[in-house]
């Protein structure tokens, strides 16, 4: 890769001040034309308010902004959108009752010629031709005349990049583009990001796996307390290098499993099946146990979470909690027979946003808080104080609204709440997506602590490294039924992955 010797960007000394805390210290950061620079730390480090300055949502307290090697001010989004920059946030910014072209065009449309545009009529064929070679240009294969509401998540990213790129951006913005993806379809978003690399678009990363860093950058700058502690080309780089300028801990502590001892069947499933999302699944689960389940986007597993909590209903098969046979047909049964679910959006199904941290906290658990009515205030105080203590949640008050905290400390509020009902089956899907490293250790300590009380752990997740680290036994699941299930010592990535895909078929239990 041929890059410029003047960097596209170059940001100096850039700082932040907010009421009482110093988000950014004086920070550098360069991109060149054609470059992809993985920007990494934990929440907190500052990644997200640097970006936010660049993009001109927020405005510096010192520091410069070099274009090409002249110095620029960017006031507002809509400046740094006519310098050629282009941010894609985490939560997509698209309207969902539109079409594809219109969300691209948003604000921006073509109007037509004549007294019709000078009216404020949309040239919507122009419109739709426009979006179809923007598509065309990051290889995506969406109509223009789609609505947005009937795409997958994938083709939302896919319709968030062409807006971003369709005004001709120069420098792109990524925050936690893979979120919400799968395997195969962060596959397809880095094939764009390769494609837009070729065309000489300067992309900023920013993520929270260090496996994607690996594969699509070029640089890795990393942050930590709003201070620039390093920057390496990533053929220079390690996991354990970046952990370490990350956190100050290694990389075998963020992924530490600690030996528990596996007691009786707490769990039994035999032949599960919902028509449509999984057929015959059977698996066993022991008291003390943390079962992993592996498998690519579409897989079921996800969906057996659903039918195991009472989400979603049954056609066959059997549960038995405890040596008895366990029929539910709602979370609320569910909750009562003593299993727990922390879902994989904890935004929309873990948590209500608006209310604060302690009422969180005891949602699964508002009979026992409550009298006559009349909801005990006091009682779930001392409930939500003490799992902010066992837990380390980091709020200033237990009044704080749960949208106001961090990524890893959501999770661990949803934690609290399904430890608050006291389960015997905790269920786990992706407990640590869109966390840092340093809350990704946390949770995993965490889990080892409730598997040593004695709770049976099914842990779902799409970071082959969790999976292997975390898990006593490995559950991979393929197109809705299980293809094998894996012993901790002879589970390896390949075997994984093979069973995952497809490659390696005949149902294995280890």
């Amino acid at each position: 890769m041929s890059l410029d010797a003047v960097p596209l960007l170059r940001m100096e000394g850039i700082s932040k001040l907010f009421p009482g805390v110093r988000a950014l210290d004086c920070v550098d950061l360069e991109v060149r034309a054609g470059e992809v620079v993985a920007l990494v730390g934990e929440n907190g480090a500052g990644k997200s308010t640097l970006m936010k300055i660049l993009a001109g949502a927020h405005d510096k307290d010192e520091g410069r902004i070099l274009l090409q090697g002249r110095e620029v001010q960017i006031e507002s989004p809509r400046r740094a959108q006519q310098l050629g920059i282009s941010i894609i946030y985490q939560e997509f910014n698209l309207t969902r009752n539109q079409t594809v072209a219109a969300n691209i065009f948003l604000a921006r449309e073509p109007r037509l010629r004549g007294l019709a545009g000078w009216l404020g009529f949309v040239d919507r064929a122009r419109m739709a031709s426009e979006a179809a070679r923007v598509l065309e240009r990051i290889r995506a294969k969406i109509p223009p005349d789609t609505k947005v509401g009937e795409l997958s998540v994938a083709q939302q990213q896919m319709v968030e990049i062409a807006k971003a790129i369709s005004v001709e951006a120069k420098i792109l913005i990524m925050d936690e583009p893979t979120a919400a993806l799968g395997e195969s379809e962060t596959e397809v978003l880095f094939e764009t990001v390769r494609a837009l690399k070729l065309q000489g678009i300067a992309i900023i990363f920013i993520t929270h796996r260090l496996e994607e860093m690996f594969r699509i950058a070029d640089r890795v700058v990393v942050l930590r307390d709003g201070q620039r502690v390093g920057a390496l080309p990533i053929a220079e780089a390690t996991p354990e290098r970046i952990v370490q300028m990350m956190v100050g801990r290694s990389l075998q502590e963020i992924f530490r499993k600690e030996s528990v001892a596996i007691g009786m069947p707490v769990l039994e499933v035999r032949g599960l099946t919902r028509r449509g999302a999984v057929e015959d699944v059977s698996f066993t689960l022991h008291s003390g146990e943390i079962l992993g389940f592996a498998g690519l986007v579409g897989a079921g597993r996800t969906e057996t979470a659903r039918l195991l909590f009472g989400a979603d209903s049954r056609d066959r098969g059997e549960v038995i909690l405890q040596g008895k046979p366990l029929s539910v047909s709602s979370p609320v049964e569910a909750v009562k027979a003593g299993l727990g679910l922390v879902p994989e959006d904890r935004g929309l199904q873990g948590l209500v946003l608006k209310l604060p941290v302690q009422e969180n906290i005891v949602l699964a658990t508002l009979p026992r808080h409550s009298a006559g009515g009349w909801m005990d205030r006091s009682a779930v105080a001392r409930t939500a104080q003490d799992f902010v203590e066992r837990l380390s949640i980091k709020t200033p008050h237990l009044r704080q609204k749960a949208m106001l905290l961090s990524g890893g400390n959501q999770q661990k509020v949803v934690l609290a709440k399904w430890l608050a009902s006291k389960p015997k089956v905790l269920i786990l899907d992706e407990p640590t997506r869109g966390i840092d490293v340093g809350a990704k250790a946390e949770v995993h300590a965490l889990m080892s602590d409730l598997a040593r009380s004695g709770i049976g752990i099914i842990m779902i997740s799409s970071e082959l490294p969790e999976i292997m680290a975390m898990s006593d036994r490995i559950v991979v699941m393929h197109e809705g039924r299980v293809a094998a299930i894996l012993s901790r010592s002879e589970a390896t990535p390949e075997l994984v992955m093979a069973y995952a895909s497809g490659q390696q078929r005949g149902v294995r239990n280890g």
